[in-house]
């Protein structure tokens, strides 16, 4: 499985519903993301999948870090938050985004009344408001649903770790809340979720080639290029091939 791209096409591209309770919905788990930030200090950050938005919410981690005061609030249109993402460690973002996407695969295969029952919980570095890397437990569930069965909301958690240096930090575990199993997920399937022909399209995308180029260069049509590239979207879940190059080269597809 994939990362970055893979999640972001994954969960955007999902076939939503459209349901009168949805806003009220929607507001409840704001309330609940509120409250984190207020009662852990977490920096919380719930995303709407359906409408690629985000809901921030800065706990004293959040100050700590240097990415926002204490109590407030921020909504953004995306659901990465590049500001969080930019701050830790890449090799920890790129585990992060496979754990994640591992995740989202984990629960599209189980029964829906399964689902809020499991959460993932991994261990980063992510940069102070001094530029000094601390240890940053982080924990992100799909708290919600639409009514034909698709993942809607998503809640992260960001809280300072007790995990210390010298010990290492844990690539991350799924855990069932319910029962206390831990899933130990294979990593070295990120490494398949682009097909070597998508692979080599996407890095001819990366040296500037247009559709055109790399039809004629792959001696196949243009057709099956822009399906190709449809295709790197959505495994990668980004809206662009700049994206998808950026994703891909974090995973270390390219």
């Amino acid at each position: 499985m994939n990362i970055v791209s893979a999640l972001n096409e994954e969960l955007l591209k999902q076939p939503f519903s459209k349901d009168k309770g949805e806003t009220d919905l929607l507001a409840q788990y704001q309330q609940v993301a509120y409250s984190y930030s207020r009662l852990e200090n977490s920096m919380a950050v719930l995303s709407d999948l359906k409408e690629n938005k985000s809901y921030i919410y800065n706990g004293g981690v959040a100050q700590a870090l240097g990415i926002g005061d204490k109590g407030s609030v921020k909504n953004i249109n995306s659901i990465w938050e590049e500001d969080i993402f930019d701050r830790i460690h890449p090799e920890d973002l790129m585990k992060k985004h496979t754990l994640e996407l591992q995740f989202f695969h984990l629960l599209k295969s189980m029964p829906v009344d399964e689902r809020p029952d499991y959460y993932v919980r991994s261990e980063m570095r992510m940069k102070n408001k001094d530029g000094k890397y601390v240890n940053i437990q982080h924990r992100m569930f799909y708290v919600s649903g639409c009514i034909v069965g698709n993942l809607w909301l998503s809640l992260c958690l960001y809280n300072f770790s007790e995990a210390r240096a010298e010990h290492g930090l844990s690539d991350g575990v799924i855990i069932n809340s319910a029962t206390g199993e831990v899933l130990q997920p294979d990593r070295n399937k990120c490494s398949n979720i682009l097909t070597k022909r998508e692979k080599e399209i996407l890095s001819l995308i990366e040296k500037g080639k247009m559709s055109k180029d790399i039809a004629d260069i792959l001696s196949i049509s243009i057709y099956t290029i822009s399906r190709h590239r449809q295709n790197i979207l959505e495994k990668l879940r980004v809206k662009n091939s700049l994206e998808a190059c950026r994703v891909a080269n974090l995973m270390g597809l390219l």
